[in-house]
């Protein structure tokens, strides 16, 4: 509780969600609602720009595209299920992201504020959180929705899937409400109504944590 003194009346929100599950519309339709949001992810992607030359130091220069930039999918390659690797990514982009991440709530002047991050749970904000609002939507949906977007072969995406396995019981260790949102379906059949759904329980959470 100490942690979220700092906050004062401020509400601040955690907004996460397994591999195409939705939580970036999610996102959207809590900034069209005034409230400040943070992409984690795309703050991850900005560190990545900065930490070039450490990163082909550490990993390569043939993670890096015609452009001389950090190709994410070749860097992604090169760490995805190796632990060892990963671990010493995470050790140059999480420090970085998690000062940015915290240097921008303590700049918010809304009543509300988002963070929206696929690793919520590893973020500096987690002890923070008012409440985390988890969306979901089921496997075979999620999995069409990749393979739409990302076009990765299936035996990619398959394990990028099974690397979530343990997603839920990470955000049952904190202290803060946790509420679900369930965004299965799919836009091109009944786009509206998803739509709204979505909107409806958004509502709904924010009216019961005092929004």
């Amino acid at each position: 509780m100490g942690q979220k003194r700092f906050m004062g009346t401020k509400k601040l929100i955690g907004l996460t969600g397994k591999y195409c599950a939705g939580k970036n519309h999610a996102s959207l339709l809590l900034k069209q609602r005034g409230f400040a949001a943070l992409d984690v992810d795309k703050l991850g992607h900005e560190v990545i720009k900065a930490e070039t030359a450490r990163l082909a130091a550490r990993f390569g220069g043939d993670i890096l595209g015609t452009d001389g930039c950090v190709d994410r999918k070749r860097l992604g390659a090169k760490v995805f299920g190796k632990s060892e690797e990963l671990a010493a990514l995470e050790e140059i982009i999480h420090p970085a992201v998690n000062r940015e991440t915290l240097a921008w709530i303590q700049q918010r002047t809304e009543k509300v504020s988002v963070i929206n991050a696929a690793l919520l749970h590893r973020s500096s904000a987690f002890e923070l959180l008012d409440a985390v609002i988890i969306v979901e939507a089921a496997f075979p949906v999620r999995l069409l929705r990749a393979k739409k977007r990302d076009g990765l072969p299936w035996s990619v995406l398959l394990k990028r899937f099974a690397s979530q396995r343990d997603f839920s019981s990470q955000y049952s260790r904190g202290k803060a409400d946790i509420y679900r949102v369930q965004n299965s379906g799919f836009s091109c059949f009944n786009g509206r109504f998803l739509h709204r759904r979505l909107e409806n329980r958004i509502d709904e959470i924010l009216s019961r944590i005092g929004m």
